[in-house]
């Protein structure tokens, strides 16, 4: 979900991890060179979707990634497979009220630009969460403790799980 803590929590699992960390809603900005708002507002949540599935398959093809996707990546079910079949993935879980919190004055969101947008972020983890659970390997609680308590937990994870 947004406000999860994915790009916080990746960016310094793939640091101790020596791999490259990538956050799929900057690669969309980089390879469409706008913002996520200017192609909601232009494409509407179909035409961005349609973008970051076709990002999560090139990425999936390539190894030595630690990848955070947009929290709605996993409603395309050709996403969840990918992400399935392409690597670990975990699901950091998080309370729509703290979620709530941490995204309340960020105006980057388009899906919370509504009349109430803490109904709309319960909405979505409602939506969301049994299919972050489907596609997830590990679930991190992360919503208290501080990122890099999750981020050792994860890499202690990860390492007893998946390194060769």
């Amino acid at each position: 979900m947004m406000g999860a803590g994915k790009t916080t929590v990746g960016r310094q699992l793939a640091r101790r991890l020596r791999k490259r960390f990538v956050d799929c809603d900057h690669e969309i900005e980089a390879r469409t060179g706008v913002t996520i708002p200017v192609i909601f507002e232009i494409e509407g949540e179909v035409g961005f979707r349609r973008r970051e599935s076709a990002t999560i398959d090139a990425l999936s093809r390539e190894s030595g990634l630690v990848v955070a996707t947009g929290g709605g990546a996993v409603l395309d079910p050709a996403n969840r497979e990918r992400l399935k079949a392409g690597g670990w993935v975990v699901y950091l879980d998080v309370a729509p009220d703290v979620l709530w919190a941490r995204t309340r004055g960020d105006r980057n969101r388009p899906l919370l630009q509504v009349d109430d947008p803490r109904a709309r972020v319960r909405e979505l983890h409602g939506l969301r969460d049994p299919l972050y659970r489907e596609v997830a390997d590990y679930i991190a609680e992360s919503g208290q403790g501080s990122p890099l308590t999750i981020v050792r937990r994860l890499e202690r994870e990860y390492l007893s799980r998946c390194a060769v």
